[in-house]
Formats: C-alpha cells, structure tokens, sequence
C-alpha cells in the first residue's frame, strides 16, 4: 500500500483516464511519475485539513470522489525537462518536494473552480455523485472553493514568489474566462451585457478557463527543475496548446459520444447555452438553417436529440477534430528544442492522446 492509498481510495488507474500501458512505459523510461502523483494525493489531504470537522469534509469531498489528476501529471512530467528532475523514493530530494507541491496548487485550484463551476451551472452532480452546492447548497460551495484557493496560495508561498505570481495571473485568466463564457450564455442576467458568441470568442475562453492552467503546470514543471528560461516558455506553450486540445477534444465529445460508452451525457454543453466548436462551425456553414432554429428556442430532450442529429450529420465534428489536431502539432512542434528523450516521447505521446479520445 503506497502513501497515498487508503482503504476505500480508487486505485491509481481509477484516478487517471491516461491509459495504464503508457505510466508503465513512463515507469521503465525511468520517468516516475507515478512517485510524484502519489505525493500529490498524500499531500492533498494534509493541505486541506483544519480544526473544523464540517470543513473538512465539504474541502475533501470532491479530492475523495476522484478524477484525472491530469494537470498534476503535467507538472510531474514536465519535472523531467530540466537538469534537475526528480528522484523516485527520495522523500527529501528538493525537485520532488517541489514538484509534489506544485502538483498539489494547481489540483487545488482545479477543484476549487469546480466547486465554483457547479454553483453557476446548476450542477446536480459531480463525478456521479452530488454536487456540494445540491448536498449542501451554493454558499456553502461557493466557500468551499474560496478555501481550497486560499491553501494553495499559501502552499505556494513556500516555494517562492515566482510560482505564486504565476498562480495568481493564472487565476485572473481562469475568472476572465469564466466571465467571458457568462456573456454569451443564453443564461446571462439581465445586467450582463451579451457577447455575439463567435469562434475567435469561444477560443478566448477556452483559453483561459482550460488553457491556462494546464499551461501553468507546464511552466511548474519546467521551472522547478531548472529549466532555462526559453525552455520553461516552450514547456508552457506546449501545455497551452495541449489544453486547447484537451477542450476541443471535450467539444466533440459532448456531440459525438454516446453515453453508455463515454460516461458524458451527449448535448450538455446544447443544454446550458454554451455555443462550442461543432456547433459554432454548424452555424456558420448555415446560419439560417433548423440548428440555427432549434437552438433559438426552448432545448428540451427532444430539440436536444435534433440537434446533436443535425451536427453529427455534417462536417462540423471533422472540422473540430482538426481544430485540435492543428494544437496537437503545434505542442509537439513547442518540444523540438529538447532533443530526442523519453520524457519528449511522453509528452508527445500525451498530446497525442488527445486526439484518440474523439478518434
């Protein structure tokens, strides 16, 4: 039983949706990533323990539910760029101590915008159980969220100004996409002044509420094991462009999957308003036409069945898929500059995979 495994925890492949043949060649590609992640997990339940019992249980409640740990794999993986990558097993070792704590901060942030995230989607559920705001209620969400930001500021902290300033622009770029996204919902109060949701608009957003932090781990990753300057901006655009894809790729998901196979209920982002990739390419091929008309309307399940009808009858699902194909290959090409190394084949590898989860 490693650190990081208690009874009743998922095992790590339960936590990760990255295939388990591809950590185990990382592992005997002597990249231990798995070492870090487990880190990650331990440290995560230390950082939101407080004096409260009711705190720390709403604080622990979607840590305990799960999920990818993506952007901490990011950090860890990343960690392998530099001349001072991390030693498995070494608890003292200072790369691997500072990976694990970064790898800590953005899976804290990550959470805490869930949190935030499902009070301002009305979420019922979160990783198939309910949502914080629906056990609880909004206020209690809503808090829970601004707790896990304020842990990862202060864990920050302790490994410099630079990683927090980075942090605290990465949040400014998370909020403003949030906010962006609010304008062109069909949800927006009244006081919101609307946004024609267009592609140059939708892509700002995903920028910078998928984007940016999964360029940050990057940039974490990079950064703490002593990567030049050039070489920590490179890490972070290929992260950037890896998030793009990762958000694309969710896109035509939401179209494209059939629950029963995804685990995703096809035409969510349909229902909350959200214009994405495929339909944003729909509409511009016809903008005059019955998508166009449904989508003006009420959405109920039958509009809903329609309309993913219409999309996955046309060329927008391709369109998108090479969308995020053109990010994919602006990632890779972001590696160049560290020569042929596995940790280059991993993260090519892991962009990539990207573009297998929509086929």
């Amino acid at each position: 039983m490693t650190a990081s495994t208690r009874p009743g925890d998922p095992p790590r492949a339960a936590r990760l949706t990255i295939p388990a043949p591809v950590l185990d060649e990382l592992e005997a590609h002597g990249l231990p990533v798995a070492d870090v992640l487990d880190g990650v997990e331990q440290r995560l339940h230390e950082q939101v323990t407080s004096n409260h019992a009711f705190v720390d249980e709403v604080a622990r409640y979607l840590i305990s539910a799960g999920g990818k740990r993506f952007r901490p794999l990011m950090v860890a993986l990343t960690g392998h760029l530099g001349p001072n990558p991390p030693v498995a097993g070494v608890a003292e070792d200072a790369t691997r101590r500072a990976l694990v704590d970064a790898g800590v901060i953005v899976e804290l942030v990550h959470l805490a915008t869930l949190y935030h995230d499902d009070v301002i989607d009305e979420a019922p559920a979160r990783r198939g159980t309910p949502s914080a705001n629906s056990r609880w209620d909004n206020t209690v969400a809503i808090l829970t969220g601004d707790y896990l930001f304020a842990r990862a500021s202060d864990l920050s902290a302790d490994l410099g100004v630079d990683v927090t300033r980075i942090m605290a622009r990465t949040l400014a770029r998370l909020c403003e996409g949030q906010i962006r996204e609010v304008q062109t919902s069909l949800g927006a109060l009244p006081d919101v002044p609307q946004i024609e949701p267009t592609l140059a608009h939708y892509l700002e957003v995903i920028s910078g509420k998928t984007a940016s932090l999964i360029e940050t781990s990057c940039r974490y990753g990079a950064l703490l094991s002593g990567s030049s300057a050039d070489e920590v901006e490179a890490a972070a655009r290929y992260g950037w462009n890896v998030g793009m894809a990762f958000q694309l790729s969710d896109d035509i998901l939401d179209v494209a999957s059939e629950h029963e196979a995804s685990g995703k209920t096809p035409g969510t982002d349909l229902r909350e308003g959200v214009r994405t990739l495929p339909v944003l390419y729909a509409l511009a091929d016809d903008p005059d036409g019955e998508l166009a008309s449904l989508l003006d309307g009420e959405l109920g399940d039958a509009e809903v069945a329609r309309a993913l009808e219409l999309l996955r009858s046309g060329d927008a699902l391709a369109r998108s898929r090479a969308s995020a194909a053109g990010y994919v290959n602006d990632a890779v090409g972001e590696l160049a500059g560290f020569g042929e190394r596995p940790v280059v084949t991993a993260l090519t590898r892991l962009a990539e995979y990207s573009l297998d989860r929509v086929g």
